[in-house]
């Protein structure tokens, strides 16, 4: 059973939450204070977050920053009906997805399994396709999941790692804002199209000073390095 903590200060939430998640095979573990959030992902493995934007003692941005240097849990974001800035922010500072309140038990139910299936799928790729991708300056280890540039780790997001995948994967070749949003399986496909620019600009600042990722305009991108020999 997948483990997912909520980060939310209604206490009305969790429970109802808790028992229809439950019928997806999903164990709801509510947290009312950021403070308390943080201590239970430090102390126990979970395998999605969800976080609330308005929260005590910090925002959700704050909350999703935190944990970001720490981890690369996917997250979902619950936000102000409406409000697209609060969505761009999220995904600008790593979140996964976002959903607006009020909500649909079924839809948060359904973006968690996207995300939880995305990153399993992940995982079976690396499996069934063993070994390093070598760029110059670049390494990425499809088995372990890790990113070194220029002989550093890289701390990426699931979201980012699997995007920096498929470029790797065929490099030169130009996916389309379309192709990423398939592959990453998105959601809104108005705001999402801006969401695939937001995590191409995060990838770009952490592999800096590799210039890794060419804009193609009105096409697209493609991983711009050459293979190490």
């Amino acid at each position: 059973m997948n483990r997912i903590l909520l980060i939310d200060d209604d206490e009305h939430l969790g429970p109802p939450l808790a028992t229809y998640f439950q019928r997806f095979e999903l164990s709801l573990t509510h947290a009312f204070k950021p403070s308390d959030g943080l201590a239970l992902l430090r102390r126990q493995p979970f395998d999605a977050a969800i976080l609330d934007v308005m929260l005590p003692e910090m925002d959700g941005f704050e909350l999703c920053r935190t944990i970001r240097k720490e981890s690369d849990i996917p997250i979902v974001m619950l936000t102000a009906r409406g409000d697209v800035m609060d969505r761009v922010v999220g995904l600008e500072l790593g979140a996964d997805d976002y959903l607006p309140k009020p909500f649909e038990p079924r839809e948060l139910v359904a973006r968690i399994q996207t995300l939880l299936r995305r990153r399993t799928g992940a995982v079976k790729a690396a499996v069934r396709a063993p070994g390093e991708l070598v760029f110059e300056g670049l390494v990425i280890d499809p088995v372990r999941r890790e990113v070194s540039r220029q002989g550093e780790a890289v701390d990426l997001t699931g979201t980012e790692y699997e995007l920096l995948l498929l470029l790797a994967r065929e490099p030169g070749k130009v996916y389309s804002r379309d192709d990423i949003l398939n592959h990453l399986r998105g959601h809104e496909a108005e705001l999402l199209t801006r969401a695939v620019d937001i995590v191409i600009s995060r990838l770009r600042k952490k592999l800096e000073p590799l210039d890794c990722i060419k804009t193609l305009r009105n096409a697209g991108y493609a991983l711009a390095l050459r293979r190490a020999t």
